[in-house]
């Protein structure tokens, strides 16, 4: 497998013993609510919470990306998977269950390439893109 030139691999990032920068992402999954609905909950989220950096939604689900810091990745997920919840009725969220989270140190982060898509060389003449 290759390494993309001037990246680190992900296994070679070394941890840091001070608070942490960690990029999340979660994602939200439930009944269908109608997309206006869920554009104008996500809009008061983001002024309750101005540090969530970007959001996808559809009228089933959502993924939030934001940037925390932690002393471990544990403190950081704990944190994250409360954050729909408690902010459920004062932002009109929709009643939607959390279905995934990615937590990662914003080392591994950056060797991965700041969060562009990842590409491995493969024995054939064409690299995968996921």
């Amino acid at each position: 497998m290759g390494n993309r030139i001037g990246r680190r691999p992900w296994n070679e990032v070394s941890v840091s013993k001070e608070t942490r920068h960690w990029h999340v992402t979660l994602t939200l999954a439930g009944e269908a609510v109608e997309p206006l609905l869920v554009r104008a909950a996500l809009q008061r989220l983001s002024e309750e919470r101005p540090f969530v950096d970007s959001m996808n939604f559809t009228g089933t689900g959502a993924e939030l990306r934001f940037w925390d810091e932690g002393a471990t990745m544990l403190d950081v997920a704990s944190l994250a998977l409360r954050l729909w919840s408690e902010h459920r009725e004062s932002a009109s969220l929709p009643a939607w269950e959390v279905v995934g989270l990615e937590v990662v140190e914003k080392a591994v982060r950056d060797a991965r390439g700041g969060g562009k898509p990842v590409t491995f060389e493969t024995n054939v003449k064409s690299s995968l893109t996921f």
